[in-house]
């Protein structure tokens, strides 16, 4: 097969979801299938920064209409953004709709979205969705036929050992500090437990409502037991795994949450939301709540503060569960999709 795939988003140091997905992908595909060509598109402001490929089987080319994309069978839009049907086939994943569904962006930002989605919908021959409640969200809101629809779970990294000592009374959260995280609940949550506990907000700032938060953990009483670490990269994120107690991610909307399996990778008892696609992907491995009440993320958090056994039975189930979703998945799936395609 010859494949065009819009790498655009797999460059930079510290990537965001859809980043790592990029990347994992890419990696994935043309290290998996040498017998296929795979062609990386990059928007311009990206192209010179990718890295040449090292293997014989990957190119890179400037994605920009209307310079033609020469030579292959399918393009892959790997972020829901499709300009043109730039080959035969056109396949494009989604990873979420939250833009569409309520006030976590600008309104300016809402309609540029909802006319790229559809536009995407509507060029792709196949839709991926990281979820079956993605799934149901590309149906539903965007009219695309189930027929053409296939779920292709984003998946983690299994660190090699989980350090089963050494761990600190500390409550993880990973994610940019934004309305949609519920992260002002979280912190109201926060201030009532114990004063020995810490919690600390891994994720970059500069998100939409980013600036309530700050204001409120500026006011906060328990504003000197809360870190803002800012964006980190892989191995400051991979030492606050091995480091923290618990992981607290009782997000308004996620279209997967790629944070709460890397969590259970590094055998951390999980709370998550009941919403989205978080139950989806927690699989019963989580202590679920509705992220709306501020009482039940105080009390999960408590129930796994004062029960040890508890956080040491999740944490097992936890790391079952992202055993499940190695990236491999992710591209055998992916190349499944793109078979069924073309042959």
């Amino acid at each position: 097969m010859r494949v065009a795939l819009d790498a655009t988003y797999s460059v930079g140091p510290d990537l965001t979801g859809i980043g790592i997905y990029s990347r994992k992908l890419i990696e994935g595909l043309a290290g998996l299938h040498p017998e296929d060509r795979f062609l990386l598109c990059y928007r311009p402001r990206k192209l010179l920064a990718a890295q040449r490929p090292e293997l014989r089987n990957v190119r890179r080319w400037i994605l920009q209409p209307p310079v033609p994309i020469p030579g292959v069978q399918l393009f892959h839009a790997l972020n829901q953004r499709v300009d043109r049907r730039a080959a035969h086939y056109v396949v494009s994943t989604f990873h979420d709709l939250f833009v569409m569904t309520a006030e976590y962006s600008t309104a300016d930002f809402r309609q540029r979205f909802a006319e790229q989605a559809k536009q995407a919908a509507a060029l792709s021959d196949m839709v991926i969705a990281v979820s079956s409640f993605v799934a149901d969200q590309v149906s539903s809101l965007l009219g695309v036929e189930r027929a053409r629809i296939r779920v292709v779970p984003h998946g983690v990294d299994l660190p090699p050992e989980i350090a089963s000592s050494g761990r600190e009374d500390i409550i993880l959260f990973v994610g940019t500090l934004q309305k949609r995280k519920n992260i002002s609940r979280l912190v109201a949550a926060f201030e009532r437990l114990p004063g020995n506990w810490k919690l600390i907000l891994a994720g970059a700032t500069g998100g939409y409502g980013t600036s309530e938060i700050m204001d409120g953990i500026g006011a906060s009483p328990a504003r000197a037991r809360i870190e803002i670490t800012g964006r980190l990269g892989d191995p400051a994120l991979q030492r606050l795994y091995r480091r923290a107690r618990l992981f607290a991610f009782p997000s308004l909307d996620e279209g997967f949450g790629i944070p709460v399996l890397e969590a259970m990778a590094y055998g951390l008892p999980v709370i998550a939301s009941n919403r989205s696609a978080l139950p989806e992907v927690a699989g019963g491995a989580a202590i679920l709540v509705d992220p709306s009440s501020t009482d039940e993320i105080e009390s999960a958090l408590l129930t796994l503060i004062n029960d040890p056994v508890r956080r040491d039975q999740l944490a097992l189930c936890g790391r079952s569960r992202a055993v499940q979703f190695p990236w491999s998945r992710t591209v055998s799936e992916t190349h499944r999709v793109y078979r069924e395609l073309i042959r």
